[in-house]
């Protein structure tokens, strides 16, 4: 058999920036170097920055696409785990080794042969790289859990509040405590509404990160938010926090109520008007729907209709409802079914 050719496969996590083992840039200048000792020939190089914890990496599927379509392929990466840490992707390559797909498997902190042996030891540490990744993620969880027991803040600080490392948790912020505070005060008046709110906490300074004032969305989110009551929101449940509110409770219900108050719709409904022809016909000149209207003539009032002008200029006139009908009516007449279709729809009318 030929010697094989080589793909090398450099991978890093994106999450996991600031703890990386090895950049891509150090595993590339290591993997080649080693290349050139061993005289390996490689073909193609691979590199991603994506977790390998769950299937779907592009590049690892592009690579993995064309061994399948070649065969006689080489590998070579630094570590069985840069490869794959999930059963799936794992599976993928010992298939592919066990098809003599893959001839051949380098890297530079496991030693690997394509025998039965090689192959289980290969299994054991994609087995490993998952049970990393399956315990790293819920040591994850388990350190959420006891951080909720704990009653301590999981993520950055809300506005209003600010981080602090050393209590590993989050205190009120100086100022930004006080405007919070003071927001809900005004809005629980019953003065306010969302644009004037975002106005009087632009003229305190609160805007957004490019400048502009906030948008409403965001007013209804600080005005709604229970962290200034002192608790924490995990996954859709809240848990109560250690430490300091911001605002009272009862500060928080007169808000919500007033917020539930605007957000009632009127009691006044629209007047629903009969007009038996809207909604079904558009204008023949410019294809615009045809609406109503009530007005008055020769001592009654009349309903009457026309084009809405939705797409631009028309000039057919207003047409009261009984010329429409007769209009309507004459234009129907010239309509026939064959007689086995108006026995069919007279015994469903009879139904």
């Amino acid at each position: 058999m030929n010697k094989p050719k080589y793909f090398l496969y450099a991978r890093k996590s994106t999450e996991e920036d600031d703890r990386q083992v090895m950049s891509i840039e150090a595993q590339l200048f290591e993997l080649r170097e080693y290349a050139r000792k061993e005289n390996l020939e490689i073909l193609e190089e691979f590199q991603e920055s994506k977790s390998a914890k769950t299937p779907g990496r592009p590049v690892f599927n592009e690579m993995m696409d064309k061994i399948e379509k070649m065969g006689n392929v080489g590998v070579l990466a630094w570590h069985p785990d840069r490869l794959a840490r999930n059963s799936i992707d794992g599976g993928r390559i010992i298939y592919a080794v066990d098809q003599k797909k893959i001839v051949s498997l380098r890297f530079l902190t496991f030693w690997f042969e394509p025998t039965p042996q090689g192959l289980f030891m290969l299994q054991v540490a994609f087995g490993q790289s998952k049970y990393y990744s399956d315990n790293l993620s819920e040591n994850i969880k388990r350190g959420v859990r006891q951080k909720l027991r704990r009653g301590e803040w999981l993520n950055l600080a809300p506005f209003g509040y600010v981080n602090n490392p050393k209590i590993r948790n989050i205190e009120p912020h100086p100022v930004n405590a006080k405007i919070v505070k003071r927001a809900f005060e005004e809005y629980a008046t019953g003065k306010h509404t969302y644009v004037s709110l975002v106005q009087f906490l632009a003229d305190l300074g609160v805007v957004s990160r490019n400048g502009t004032p906030l948008a409403k969305v965001s007013i209804k989110r600080i005005l709604t938010n229970r962290a200034y009551l002192g608790f924490i929101k995990h996954r859709g449940e809240w848990f109560e926090g250690n430490f300091e509110p911001i605002i009272s409770p009862s500060l928080f219900e007169a808000v919500q109520r007033v917020l539930k108050d605007k957000e009632k719709p009127s009691g006044k409904k629209r007047k629903k008007h009969d007009f038996p022809f809207t909604g079904l016909f558009r204008s023949g000149e410019c294809a615009s729907m045809i609406t109503a209207q009530y007005a008055k003539g020769n001592g009654g009032v009349y309903r009457y209709y026309r084009c809405s002008k939705k797409k631009g200029v028309c000039s057919q006139g207003y047409v009261q409802e009984k010329d429409f009908a007769e209009q309507l009516r004459k234009r129907l007449q010239t309509i026939s079914l064959c007689e086995r279709y108006t026995d069919w729809m007279l015994k469903q009318v009879d139904k």
